[in-house]
């Protein structure tokens, strides 16, 4: 098995967990291929340096390049890590086509030297938009196989359920990130259980859950932006780790996690053709069914609309990147999530 990603200067510490074997398991022998550019080709080069030294025992190899198409060679697993960030003065529509560019030779490149089931997993911002982008620039590998990375929102969810249940974390289950990792996405109270129990019977603050709750999780990163002066880096890298790991192990039976995927043919009533995050169960192949048991009520479906409407708008600003005609935007307000800036 090779896991391929790409880096552009930044967070290398999510490699760490790959390499260590906490995703596939004790047993699985790991390639980590690195891309990178001319200006953090040296720091690639520290970080396989940290890597050969740590003697995971699992890592058969490391190698580094500025090769798209040598990296990405039969690649069965790609993290695509890297994005522009956003800075002062850059408008979110002009950030859409600055990455969108990026992540279109990222799926031209794996379209053509990639496995044809190689899982992509697009981590760098907008990722919904980016992971469309992606996999509309890669028609040789099922657009199924891209995923956006929700899996931090749920888990920030998980914890302030926990926490006003005054429960552990692992007892709240069923929680789902609807929508677009932006400050729309809906974190889903209405089917999640706390010990098995519908939440809302555990939790009877309504107001708490529609309003605090909701905002919590919305605007979790930008809180911790203040306080710590960056984004957040270890808790992603377990969201990263969390992500695949539910893609190649069985999700506990009854359960559910969540993934920006893509909408076509989904039973929900979300519009198609977007990356869309819904919830998701496994058999542990690396593949995923949409969850159909899912309570949608009209306060639920009236959120389901406002971020669907932001990412058919975004869907719209990348038309030229996506092979639907000539750009068009009216991104109805800036909902970028912090981190972006």
């Amino acid at each position: 098995m090779k896991v391929k990603l790409w880096f552009s200067g930044m967070k290398f510490e999510h490699i760490f967990p790959l390499a260590s074997g906490e995703v596939f398991g004790p047993n699985q022998p790991i390639a980590l291929k690195l891309l990178g550019s001319e200006r953090s080709f040296q720091a690639l080069e520290g970080v396989a340096m940290e890597l050969e030294d740590s003697l995971f025992p699992l890592l058969r190899e490391v190698s580094i390049s500025i090769d798209p198409y040598e990296v990405f060679q039969d690649a069965e697993w790609a993290l695509l890590i890297g994005a522009k960030p956003r800075g002062p003065g850059i408008e979110r529509a002009a950030l859409l086509d600055i990455n969108g560019q990026i992540f279109a030779e990222q799926g031209k490149t794996l379209n053509a030297v990639a496995s044809r089931n190689v899982k992509v997993i697009v981590v760098g911002n907008p990722c919904n938009t980016n992971a469309l982008i992606c996999l509309k620039n890669a028609p040789n590998i099922p657009a199924k196989n891209f995923h956006a990375l929700t899996r931090l929102d749920e888990n920030r969810a998980k914890c302030q359920l926990a926490l006003k249940a005054g429960v552990f974390y692992d007892k709240v289950s069923n929680v789902t990130i609807w929508g677009n990792h932006s400050t729309t996405q809906v974190p889903d109270f209405l089917n999640a259980r706390i010990n098995g129990i519908p939440v809302k019977e555990v939790i009877k603050d309504n107001k708490y859950l529609q309003e605090e709750f909701t905002e919590k999780v919305q605007k979790r990163g930008g809180v911790l932006i203040k306080k710590w002066g960056r984004s957040s880096a270890a808790s992603t890298a377990v969201s990263i780790v969390d992500a695949i790991r539910s893609l190649v192990t069985p999700t506990p039976e009854g359960d559910w996690f969540s993934s920006g995927v893509y909408t076509n043919g989904n039973p929900y009533g979300i519009a198609e053709d977007i990356v869309f995050s819904m919830p998701c169960r496994s058999n542990g192949d690396g593949d995923y069914e949409l969850v159909k048991d899912v309570i949608i009520d009209d306060f639920l479906r009236g959120r389901l609309k406002k971020t669907e409407a932001e990412l058919l708008a975004e869907k719209r600003c990348v038309a030229h990147l996506t092979g639907e005609g000539n750009a068009f935007c009216d991104l109805p307000e800036d909902t970028m999530l912090p981190g972006e800036m």
